[in-house]
């Protein structure tokens, strides 16, 4: 008879003070890790207690490290939360394959652990808000199309929701992908990063940022074919129209660069998606779409320059001023600070 494993403790978390993480559990011996954020400096006074839940999902080839983020939103008075799906970032164990995937439902499981360990599944749970960046938009637009009424609203920064060289090519191009995933799901593709993306963001080549490279390689993971058939499928789902009834949020770049060489217009574009694809293909995700262009804005919005960063804050603030009821003093707490 096998012992039971023990039950898993918030531990400090690698962005150091008010940052804890705790392991979870998946099948197949799997893990997924929750992120969480308290505050060290609550403001002074007398405040009303938490009032939603904020959970954010990485995209493709990284992992929860933006702390001005979590501090936006403690702002704001909700308790903030972050996943590393499997094989990704914290919950990469040695021996599996960065980013493997084979449908974005996959994830399902990762998800449930995170709203169980939330107290989600509790009859009083707060309002749920679902924060998706990029492959983890796209992962979250689909999981509340399958889930109606589990979120109170969904912000999706750059999703990618559909392919960028248009609908019409991953139409013709899928069946390709799908025929292969059955036969050889972990070929790779070729690479197509030249690291552009990595350059207008990391610290080490000029950028603001730090962050672990083992886990946000230079030029990404290597693509295999059953990822960028998971991603065709999802965004198949999409473009059939997610008629989700609850309110969106897209924020995305007014401009992409999608060039394989350095220019400095990198540092002020999505270097990944065409923003205007995306833009159009936001209007099949339900009734209450709002999209909201940040000028100079990188694909990472809350990766871009401070000023960006800022006005992208603020898009949140006045959007979630009429949307988000759950907070009644939403928009009064100051913006993060570092």
């Amino acid at each position: 008879m096998s012992r039971p494993r023990p039950r898993r403790r918030w531990e400090p978390d690698i962005l150091g003070e008010g940052f804890d993480q705790l392991t979870l559990d998946l099948p197949g011996g799997r893990v997924t890790t929750l992120v969480r954020y308290t505050p060290s400096d609550p403001p002074s006074g007398p405040t009303p207690g938490p009032t939603a839940d904020v959970l954010y999902v990485h995209g493709w080839s990284d992992y929860f490290f933006q702390t001005e983020l979590a501090r936006y939103w403690a702002g704001q008075g909700a308790r903030f939360f972050a996943v590393d799906l499997h094989n990704y970032g914290r919950s990469l164990r040695p021996g599996e394959e960065p980013g493997y995937v084979r449908d974005l439902s996959d994830y399902d499981a990762d998800l449930d652990a995170a709203l169980q360990a939330m107290g989600q599944n509790a009859a009083d749970a707060r309002p749920l808000i679902l924060l998706g960046h990029s492959t983890g938009g796209l992962t979250l637009a689909v999981w509340a199309h399958r889930n109606p009424g589990r979120a109170a609203a969904l912000i999706l920064n750059s999703p990618w929701l559909e392919f960028q060289a248009t609908e019409l090519a991953r139409r013709v191009i899928s069946p390709l992908v799908s025929l292969e995933a059955q036969h050889h799901p972990r070929r790779p593709l070729p690479p197509v990063d030249p690291g552009i993306y990595t350059r207008t963001v990391s610290a080490a080549f000029g950028g603001e940022w730090q962050y672990d490279t083992e886990w946000r390689p230079v030029r990404g993971f290597p693509v295999t074919v059953a990822f960028l058939h998971a991603v065709f499928s999802a965004q198949a789902t999409v473009a059939a129209g997610l008629h989700l009834q609850l309110p969106v949020l897209v924020l995305l770049s007014d401009n992409s660069y999608l060039h394989p060489r350095w220019s400095e217009d990198a540092a002020r574009s999505d270097v990944v998606l065409d923003v205007n694809v995306v833009a159009h293909r936001s209007l099949s995700l339900g009734s209450t779409v709002s999209v909201d262009r940040i000028p100079d804005a990188m694909h990472d919005v809350f990766l871009s320059a401070p000023a960006v960063r800022a006005r992208a804050y603020n898009a949140i603030t006045r959007w979630g001023s009429g949307y988000l009821r759950a907070l009644p003093h939403f928009g009064k707490a100051r913006l993060p600070e570092g």
